[in-house]
């Protein structure tokens, strides 16, 4: 069966006005059910995460500034959010849920959270919407607990996850590769193990082509026995904040083919939804579902 991490906190509402769209993990709930992918069997919800595997990948002095709110002004600028307990409490919900679904994955093959992919937060800091790094915190959690060997981190936000490539840039069990727009945020790149750059406009023949030829290839290089998978949406053409030209077809066939290589190979694959900021909240939700329904067929 298909497991999907949900919880009512990841429903948190925002001031009025605020540019990142919380309301999309609710609706990407109420389409699942609604068309009938899901029913809510397939929902998991999770507690959270214990701060014991938090502090495997953050600083003790940054998650007590989270838990205290005494985060400096100038970080809440980066962060972009208002921070209060409840979305303090959400983050660490969430965190635990990519944890949840490393374990059904290795048992279903797939595993996917609804939210997620908070791929900015960087050991002692947050940016970018992104306070804790869920894909950070679980793929210490399965190296620390002997559940993984070697873990590739396959990020497709349109954004760099830089928080990501410092955390783990001198940890060599974890690969970490980015496929991202060349010139969108951030301005000043890390280092990823493998960082691919896209062009403005990239569209679906461009970016798929570059995919096709990547991934491949690393995973014959690499040999993980575990994925991580941060599926954004903010490639297509209709985002705002993306700068690529990817089609919604595009975006679904990137997903299909790194699902592809996970059953080829027999790898688990936990998946975080990462960034999408088309204006039209329909436009976001469709994609991401269209990742949920590869999921259910291709698994299941």
């Amino acid at each position: 069966m298909l497991r999907i991490a949900f919880s009512p906190v990841y429903r948190l509402r925002l001031p009025e006005g605020h540019r990142f769209p919380m309301l999309k993990y609710e609706l990407i709930h109420e389409q699942l059910l609604y068309e009938g992918t899901c029913t809510e069997a397939n929902f998991i919800a999770p507690a959270s995460v214990d701060d014991r595997w938090v502090l495997g990948v953050h600083t003790p002095e940054y998650v007590e500034a989270l838990k205290t709110l005494t985060v400096s002004p100038a970080m809440m600028r980066r962060i972009g959010f208002p921070l209060t307990p409840e979305l303090i409490d959400r983050e660490w919900i969430i965190t635990q849920g990519t944890i949840n679904c490393t374990q059904y994955a290795q048992t279903d093959g797939v595993a996917l959270n609804i939210a997620g992919g908070t791929h900015h937060a960087y050991p002692d800091r947050g940016e970018g919407f992104c306070l804790l790094n869920d894909v950070g915190v679980a793929a210490h959690y399965l190296l620390e607990t002997a559940q993984a060997r070697k873990i590739l981190v396959i990020d497709l936000d349109v954004h760099q996850g830089n928080g990501t490539a410092v955390m783990f840039q001198h940890e060599p069990r974890v690969c970490t590769f980015s496929m991202h727009g060349k010139d969108n945020y951030p301005l000043r790149k890390e280092q990823s193990d493998l960082d691919v750059e896209l062009p403005t406009g990239t569209t679906d023949e461009l970016y798929l082509n570059t995919l096709y030829d990547r991934l491949p290839a690393l995973i014959r290089r690499e040999q993980p026995d575990f994925l991580f998978y941060v599926s954004g949406v903010d490639i297509l053409v209709s985002d705002r904040l993306g700068k690529l030209s990817v089609s919604r077809e595009g975006c679904r066939e990137r997903d299909q083919f790194v699902f592809e290589q996970a059953i080829q190979n027999n790898l688990p694959i936990a998946v975080s939804m990462g960034g999408g900021y088309s204006p039209r909240i329909a436009d976001i939700v469709e994609a991401h579902c269209n990742t949920f329904r590869l999921a259910a067929t291709m698994f299941f």
